[in-house]
């Protein structure tokens, strides 16, 4: 049986008070779905074009629920995370190309998280942005090595989720055009020079760091050693998981989007740097808006630094075939290595907005470079038995594959052109 038909064969029998011991994994990864990195092409996107491009939100968050569950399938049904995996079945050739570029895409990630922190930071204090970064890049891995970011993680996702509800709740407040907002939600269009801005906001949704991550943490609980009823239960449930934490995310991301396009893109304002986005909250928090936001870009870029090392860690640990685990030199290693790249990289950087705006459409280039893969071991019966992708669940995958590779072609062809 594969997992499309747990979709609706299972979820349909789960019970709803139940379903809540099982919530988790799913929004530990939106964690990394309303990071800086999403704050920055999501205002880049309402400022420049408008409502036109909300549909990109909207079909990457079904790629990447796709992709997510498919991730988190290999990691329950095998007791494998996607690195480890990749190491076992995987030519050297394949491995060496998939898990070096991912570690690559762990360093893009992080790069946008820390400049985000650095840019709260200097919102607040007047920190160098170079300080700042170094600044969170410690206390990211401080929170890792001393094993502190678990006791602390609801509290840094719940005060992340608050600031971004509170877009949510501008809608009410702001002045939204939302007939152009609804058709934009569905109906695909690509302006004139928005494909970088439409792969930024791919990038900064379907992240190729919180693909491992996800399969990471779900194979951490060893739910293949519990027996077939424990496996496809836990399928069941962990789908809802991620639908429910995805859906979350596209509202948030969503409601950036047209916030910048009804209050820049409404008055010819085009957003060059974050701090100007203080002006969406003015109507809600008034003279703290800077402070609300500069905080809440603080939270946002600490939170998700911490996953994108995590993320570095699994996939190095994964070439040794090990599972992520603080005092394993391989993850040391990885997370170390996720954090120092990142940081070099900020140092060289002359636009941090811009900078943060790359990172993202190199995210989206490497997506191909995981994605693929992903489908290759889920839907091999030698890796996943019984439970491997039929043509039907396959198929999906390999159209979410081939737009993701359609629209990175489409994006190389207008930069050589």
């Amino acid at each position: 049986m594969n997992w499309f038909s747990h979709m609706g064969k299972q979820a349909s029998r789960l019970a709803s008070l139940e379903l809540f011991r099982y919530l988790g994994p799913g929004f530990f990864v939106t964690v990394g779905f309303i990071d800086p990195g999403n704050w920055v092409t999501n205002v880049a996107a309402g400022s420049q074009f408008g409502y036109q491009l909300l549909w990109v939100v909207s079909l990457s968050t079904l790629i990447l629920i796709v992709v997510q569950h498919n991730a988190a399938h290999l990691g329950i049904v095998t007791g494998l995370c996607l690195a480890e995996a990749a190491s076992t079945y995987f030519k050297p050739w394949l491995r060496i190309l998939m898990l070096g570029s991912a570690m690559v895409a762990c360093a893009a990630t992080a790069l946008a998280e820390l400049l985000g922190a650095a840019i709260g930071l200097n919102m607040l204090t007047g920190l160098p942005l170079g300080v700042g970064a170094l600044l969170s890049a410690g206390f990211s891995a401080w929170m890792l090595f001393s094993s502190n970011y678990q006791r602390l993680e609801k509290w840094i996702m719940g005060f992340v989720s608050v600031i971004g509800l509170a877009f949510v709740f501008e809608l009410w407040l702001a002045d939204v055009a939302w007939l152009q907002a609804g058709v934009g939600v569905v109906l695909p269009t690509v302006p004139p020079q928005a494909l970088m801005v439409i792969m930024g906001v791919l990038g900064a949704v379907v992240m190729p760091h919180n693909i491992f991550l996800h399969s990471e943490v779900i194979q951490s609980r060893q739910w293949h050693t519990q027996g077939e009823n424990v496996i496809e239960k836990q399928l069941a449930y962990e789908f809802l998981d991620t639908l429910t934490g995805m859906g979350i995310g596209w509202a948030i991301n969503s409601a950036m989007i047209i916030m910048a396009a009804a209050v820049f893109y409404k008055n010819g304002i085009v957003v060059t740097e974050l701090p100007q986005v203080t002006k969406t909250l003015v109507p809600l928090f008034g003279s703290a808006s800077a402070t609300v936001f500069a905080l809440g870009l603080l939270f946002a870029g600490l939170s998700s630094s911490v996953t994108a090392a995590m993320a570095g860690g699994s996939v190095c640990a994964g070439m040794f075939v090990e599972p992520f685990d603080i005092n394993d030199p391989h993850s040391r290693f990885g997370l170390t290595l996720t954090l120092i790249g990142a940081l070099l990289a900020i140092m060289l950087l002359r636009d941090p907005f811009k900078g943060i705006l790359w990172s993202q459409v190199a995210l989206s280039l490497q997506l191909p470079l995981t994605i693929i893969p992903l489908i290759l071991l889920t839907s091999s019966q030698k890796v996943m038995g019984s439970y491997a992708n039929r043509r039907f669940g396959a198929a999906i995958l390999w159209l979410v594959g081939a737009v993701v590779i359609a629209l990175n072609g489409a994006l190389l062809f207008d930069l050589l052109r």
